[in-house]
């Protein structure tokens, strides 16, 4: 696999200067540790802070998300490695304006570990922090170990209704409340057609032979549910969203949001074709969608593949995502 970097060691921390230099407006680093980004007005007095944090790979996951309207602050660690507690832990101090701060990443044990160790640190600091995880993997655990779910881009939506309700003035409690109630109401599963080329090692991270595919498998290449020769889009789409309905309950009447999320090397055209299907479905079974996304959201390098969320809205979640919003990476108003 041909890769556009350098020193295969230096791939993250050169990928992060890149984003500081090209969005000074937006991201800046607070100290001497480039793997920590605040939004540039950070901290912002008597808000709530927003930390979120994990592995690099996923770009615009966690690092991507991180300015007006959404996340405050994010601690990376090398691909798909977990950042230390000492890096969440400056983040916190970085962007704590007084309000607390909330810690909102995904359901995997090496961040819940170092996530958990830095909320320590700021009790010792007299930081107060709440935690919220991702967990809107279906495909991971059954509806009733959902506590126990991955989280994947379905967490993209607790970003920006969270963010939304910092900006807005909201309590610590209230901002994880938001953030709790929106991921309580988020489902997705994904596809992979093609496994992640680690840089440090070119090799391939899961194997998937050729003309296969893989149903619910997680962003790290974690095995999914079914594998079985590849489908046409629409078949694809029918495998994908049927359990996702039936996770959230949804009913003729209700309302979503969807995202089409590319996981790295499938063409923004097989995305929209996707998304024909899922809407088609959606009309199908009587739901209205209220808010699209289709494009690169949460990535596993240059993994092919996609995923699919739905977020089962109601008049304070839709106007939450409608709220202005501007990273490097995402733009709402």
């Amino acid at each position: 696999m041909k890769k556009i970097i350098n020193d295969p060691e230096n791939f993250v921390d050169e990928m992060i200067e890149g984003i500081t230099l090209a969005h000074p407006d937006l991201v800046r680093t607070p100290g001497s540790d480039p793997r920590i980004l605040v939004r540039a007005d950070a901290p912002l007095p008597d808000r709530v802070g927003i930390v979120t944090g994990g592995g690099s790979g996923h770009l615009p996951l966690f690092k991507g998300y991180v300015g007006r309207g959404l996340c405050s602050a994010v601690a990376i660690g090398n691909v798909f490695s977990s950042p230390s507690s000492e890096q969440i832990f400056e983040a916190t101090l970085a962007v704590n304006g007084g309000a607390g701060v909330l810690y909102l990443y995904g359901n995997y044990g090496g961040d819940v570990l170092n996530f958990d160790l830095a909320a320590d640190l700021a009790e010792l600091e007299d930081v107060e922090t709440r935690t919220v995880l991702g967990r809107d993997d279906v495909a991971s655990q059954p509806k009733e170990r959902a506590e126990d779910r991955r989280g994947v881009a379905g967490i993209v939506f607790a970003y920006k209704a969270a963010g939304a309700a910092a900006e807005r003035g909201d309590s610590l409690a209230e901002v994880a409340a938001v953030a709790e109630d929106i991921i309580e109401n988020t489902a997705t599963m994904g596809i992979g057609l093609s496994p992640t080329i680690l840089p440090t090692t070119a090799k391939a991270s899961f194997d998937l032979p050729d003309g296969e595919m893989e149903i619910g498998i997680g962003i790290h290449g974690e095995p999914g549910i079914h594998r079985g020769q590849l489908e046409t889009a629409d078949q694809i789409a029918t495998r994908l969203v049927h359990p996702l309905v039936e996770d959230l309950g949804l009913t003729a009447g209700d309302r979503v949001a969807v995202l089409v999320n590319g996981m790295g090397a499938t063409p923004l055209e097989e995305l929209y074709v996707l998304y024909r299907r899922v809407h088609h479905i959606a009309e199908e079974l009587g739901l209205t969608v209220e808010k699209r996304y289709i494009g690169e959201y949460a990535t596993s390098l240059e993994m092919a593949g996609a995923s699919i969320s739905l977020l089962k809205l109601n008049e304070e979640r839709l106007a939450l995502l409608n709220a202005p919003a501007e990273s490097p990476f995402f733009r709402e108003g």
